[in-house]
């Protein structure tokens, strides 16, 4: 039996993992940084409940030392995530708009909270026989996309998103070239219809956790340093 912590898996994207993963048998550790909310889902699901804000040191601390009480960790979901650059209406702010705040914002949360947790973690995964990790980016990462006009990518004038899941690109790379015995990868969901976009999204959660769901079961023999989607590869 697999262990498997998802962060930010309370509700969205994160929780229709969760379902589908202890749906096929594995034991899911469902990381979500409001207790009650989290422990209401958990319960829902049937996974375990952990307090986790990525965004802070010691609740992350305290989220390794129950997940290793539990026996250990084999995949760690990077899920959590904000766009704090767009309104509850769904419009995003253009370059006008953008503010250092709004960069910071989100850095904090879609990557310094990939880091530390990915960091934190870093031990218990090493010790499994098959760690996998798997860090939940974007099309709007990639700047092959973001510059072809004929993409849909290519329209959204977004700043502080796209570039936040480029840098996770960046880490997904190079945590793959450090760590070769671990299979990591950057997915890609697809316009998913949840809170991060106010449900402007085209496409189910159930469509949308389709490729999370598949590389966190990947084996010793699965891709690793990659960029994918449901249907595939995709470029930088």
């Amino acid at each position: 039996m697999t262990a498997i912590l998802i962060t930010g898996a309370n509700k969205g994207l994160g929780f229709e993992t969760a379902r589908r993963l202890v749906a096929a048998g594995h034991t899911v550790h469902l990381g979500s940084r409001d207790a009650e909310r989290g422990r209401s889902a958990a319960e829902r699901l049937g996974a375990r409940a952990v307090l986790l804000d990525v965004t802070d040191d010691a609740s992350v601390a305290a989220a390794v030392r129950t997940v290793e009480a539990a026996g250990g960790l084999d995949v760690l979901v990077n899920n959590a995530g904000i766009q704090c650059e767009m309104d509850g209406d769904g419009a995003v702010a253009g370059a006008a708009e953008l503010t250092a705040d709004m960069m910071r914002t989100t850095f904090e949360t879609n990557v310094f909270g990939l880091v530390r947790v990915t960091r934190a973690f870093l031990p218990l995964l090493r010790r499994s026989a098959a760690p996998v990790v798997v860090n939940v980016s974007s099309a709007l990462a990639s700047l092959t996309r973001l510059t072809d006009p004929g993409t849909h990518a290519y329209a959204y004038p977004g700043m502080a998103y796209p570039a936040s899941k480029t840098a996770v690109n960046m880490l997904t790379v190079q945590y793959a070239k450090a760590f070769p015995e671990m299979r990591i990868n950057a997915v890609e969901p697809g316009f998913t219809r949840t809170d991060l976009n106010a449900n402007t999204g085209q496409q189910t959660v159930e469509e949308g956790a389709e490729i999370i769901v598949r590389m966190a079961q990947l084996g010793p023999e699965g891709p690793t340093g990659g960029y994918f989607d449901a249907h595939g590869t995709l470029p930088w």
